[in-house]
């Protein structure tokens, strides 16, 4: 039977571990069983500060895992959101057996955590982002057991990140947990490395941590399995007399399958534990790849020898609704669409992630750069240093065997807004950078180490960037290849994290400020420290999406073509959260994502997949931008492609014919004059490559032959959507029934009655009950109740416009 090659590859591993236990004897393996507890949880919102009076109250609620209490209240339209404590409980049912340890596993929980079983607290964990586990072997019984757990996000100044970040510092339990079940004896801990490796050959070593052991001739045996199922390499290993730690050095391996963004190859290490009679106590098995990274000074960065331009983007840890709470589901998908828009590179911002993320990243092939949370702050004291050392040391050790992670990075912008007086200083953070480096390099000196935007520390690490934001917090994006050339002739180790600029779905213009910048802003282009006091893109300009599409056509365009540049990573994939941006056109919003914050692409996104993207497409800018206006000409139509050659229509007749020019801004040259008719026109494109046509994108737009007159009244409906909830759509009209283009007020939706609810505190453009407008319309997604629900529209200069929603007769205006 023919099996696809994933298929084969997991049959034959359940074949090799088959016979790998027959080999070791009779007994059947003792693995590591996980079992999920993210379901039938209780919860209970208020800071209850003992177990006792905790488990009192009667306000406990049942919710499932990953949880988060700021799901909805960071981006709601009261200032500020909850940061104090919460308990959670479950009932577990167990029935734990004889030489069997039970281990309370959490994936992550922000920021201070205390876990107790039966009354008993059986430990705390100090720090979010990174994941802790509990023995609760001697506090379990047979039957049902009690799970309680606290946890709280209150300001605590000696906990990273700091508190003047730009991003939300979400409570509560907000990944997986797990129940493992393990033997007595048992290997409790797997560091695999590979010191020395090329295309011909690979040495690996397992450092292994035991739980217990009697000494008595008992034996750990590590087999190296390669990608197709195969063993490659064994080795046998006596332990000594109470010896809870062992290193195990493997044949080489040869002619490796090496680990890479084209070639995610994974090699799996098998280590059994196996008492003096051949018994086999514990098996347990991690992956890892084979692959060298390097930064050559002045020479960019490489990958198994070759240069490889990093194409990168940024990942904050949350979604719509659900804030920090994010699912598998969701965390994979996310990496997926990077992958798909043909990123090799993802910066995670600005703390460790969820470990789906990373177990994504080694089977996608995405190169990670993982932060420490030393996001801001300065640096604090002796609680402050043994908090961060600990984390770092964290995030190293769970880290550690994921082939995708290439850099260490010890933080971002760590001086700027000290929490301490005195702790931004030079003097005071760059020898406790140097600290963290050594220590680093001390666990791990097989990967590079990275810091951004701390001058003073540019030497200290093995790649360093500094803050260029090309025409968004100053200068023009013009200015971006002079100033990556110099950054490059400045830094040795250069590579530049964080550029781009915030849109706001749907607005658009004919007209988006030029290569050349806006009049009378900075010259400089890096961030200013009071953004207040200068003239920017990013404080003065409308933040439409055609801006933002050519800013990051003109950053590829140069990224693509500069010799010897390491690479870079736009800021960022996804709109995120974040308390320092109330008055934002999506409050409280981060808007600078290729995506929105549920994860639907904006115009940007498409630029990436036009540089970067492998498989064929063609996307017609823009989708959102469905009503223009201009002279009886017409107007051009942009379109971006990743094929060879494309083809627009206008209402099925070609405009032409036109090859992709490598080099040409904008899309290549894929700019079309296009005569509108007044009214409806339909718009088609169909890429070509090899001249078969391999892609296509249509649209339809209402196009005005002049331009609208000034905003005369708001036009308030509503639509059934395909998943039974409303789009309630307001757009401001002229005299003449033509939308204002140019109306971007800020507009509020409220439901006047308790049936139905709106959609809101999603932080996305059609779940936001506080947004502004674009292009004249705005618009809100609505649940109807069984009885007859009105909705109000404002705005500063519009007093109240409602209509009525009812299940009954539909939409009523009123």
């Amino acid at each position: 039977m023919n099996y696809p090659p994933s298929l084969k590859s997991l049959i034959n591993n359940a074949v090799a571990i088959m016979l790998f236990v027959a080999a070791m004897g009779s007994q059947a393996a003792t693995t590591t069983e996980r079992l999920n507890l993210d379901t039938n949880w209780q919860y209970l919102q208020q800071d209850w500060m003992s177990a006792e009076k905790a488990l009192q109250q009667q306000q406990w609620q049942h919710i499932s895992l990953p949880h988060t209490w700021n799901a909805t209240d960071t981006v709601d339209a009261e200032p500020g959101y909850r940061r104090s404590g919460s308990w959670y409980q479950k009932t577990l049912n167990i029935m734990p057996k004889r030489g069997e340890r039970q281990l309370l596993y959490f994936e992550g929980a922000n920021f201070e955590t205390d876990v107790y079983v039966n009354g008993i607290k059986i430990g705390r964990h100090v720090g979010g982002y990174v994941g802790f586990r509990f023995d609760i072997t001697e506090q379990v019984k047979k039957g049902d057991n009690q799970i309680l757990v606290r946890v709280s996000n209150a300001f605590n100044r000696n906990l990273i990140p700091s508190q003047k970040s730009d991003f939300f510092l979400y409570g509560g339990i907000t990944r997986d947990v797990w129940l493992e079940t393990v033997p007595a004896d048992a290997i409790s801990h797997v560091q695999i490395s590979t010191p020395k490796v090329s295309d011909k050959t690979a040495s690996t070593q397992v450092s292994l941590e035991l739980t217990q052991h009697n000494g008595q001739g008992e034996q750990v045996s590590a087999e190296i399995v390669d990608p197709q199922g195969r063993s490659v390499a064994k080795a046998t290993q006596a332990l000594g007399a109470n010896k809870q730690t062992v290193l195990i050095k493997l044949p080489n391996v040869q002619v490796p399958q090496l680990w890479s963004p084209d070639s995610p190859s994974l090699y799996q290490m098998r280590i059994a534990l196996i008492d003096a009679n051949g018994k086999l106590l514990h098996l347990t098995t991690e992956r890892f790849g084979y692959r060298w990274f390097e930064m050559r000074p002045h020479k960019g960065f490489f990958i198994n020898g070759k240069r490889l331009l990093l194409r990168g983007t940024h990942r904050h840890e949350e979604h719509a609704g659900v804030g920090a709470a994010v699912s598998n589901e969701q965390h994979r998908a996310d990496m997926q669409m990077i992958k798909g828009m043909g990123a090799n590179f993802v910066r995670l911002g600005h703390y460790p992630q969820d470990p789906e993320i990373y177990k994504a990243a080694d089977e996608l092939g995405l190169i990670i750069w993982d932060e420490l949370p030393w996001c801001r702050g300065g640096k604090g004291g002796a609680e402050w240093e043994a908090n961060t050392e600990r984390l770092l040391r964290e995030q190293i050790r769970q880290n550690y065997n994921h082939a995708s992670i290439a850099f260490w990075s010890l933080g971002n912008e760590m001086y700027w807004e000290e929490d301490f007086v005195g702790g931004g200083a030079d003097d005071v953070v760059t020898p406790y950078l140097q600290h963290l480096n050594d220590v680093t390099k001390s666990l791990d000196k097989s990967r590079l180490t990275s810091i951004r935007k701390f001058y003073p520390g540019d030497k200290i690490v093995d790649a360093f960037s500094p803050s260029i934001w090309a025409g968004w917090y100053g200068g023009a994006y013009s200015q971006y290849a002079k100033s990556i050339h110099k950054s490059m002739q400045k830094y040795p180790n250069f590579i530049h994290m964080e550029y781009g600029g915030s849109s706001h779905v749907g607005r658009h213009t004919e007209t988006p400020i030029s290569a050349t910048g806006i009049r009378g802003a900075q010259v400089s282009v890096s961030e200013a420290m009071n953004q207040a006091v200068v003239k920017s893109v990013a404080k003065d300009s409308d933040w439409n999406e055609n801006y933002i599409v050519d800013l990051f056509d003109w950053h590829l365009n140069v990224s693509e073509s500069t010799p010897d540049f390491a690479g870079n990573a736009q800021w960022a994939f996804k709109d995120f959260g974040t308390p320092l941006r109330p008055e934002n056109p999506i409050p409280y919003m981060n808007q600078k994502g290729l995506v929105d914050r549920a994860g639907n692409p904006k115009d940007a996104y498409y630029v990436f997949k036009s540089y970067w993207a492998k498989d064929p497409f063609c996307y017609i800018e823009s989708h959102s931008w469905t009503h223009r206006e201009g002279p009886k000409e017409g107007r051009e139509v942009t379109v971006y492609c990743n094929t060879e050659a494309a083809e627009l229509s206008l209402d099925g007749k070609s405009l032409g014919k036109k090859d992709k020019q490598q080099g040409v801004v904008p899309a290549g040259g894929l700019v079309w004059k296009v005569p509108f008719k007044s009214g409806v026109n339909q718009l088609s494109v169909v890429g070509y490559r090899d001249n078969k046509a391999v892609a296509k994108d249509n649209m339809a737009v209402h196009y005005l032959i002049g331009e609208h007159g000034k905003q005369d009244h708001i036009n308030l409906s509503a639509d059934k959507l395909a998943n039974g909830n409303w789009l309630i759509r307001a757009e401001a009209l002229d005299k003449e029934g033509n939308r204002v283009l140019d109306y971007n007020e800020r507009a509020y939706f409220s439901n006047m009655t308790s049936h139905g609810h709106l959609l809101e505190n999603y932080g996305t453009p059609h779940r936001s009950s506080i947004l502004e407008m674009a292009s004249g319309q705005v618009a809100i997604e609505f649940v109807a109740g069984e009885q007859p629900s009105v909705i109000e529209f404002r705005t500063q200069n519009v007093k109240g416009l409602y209509i009525k929603i009812d299940p009954r007769l539909g939409v009523v205006a009123l």
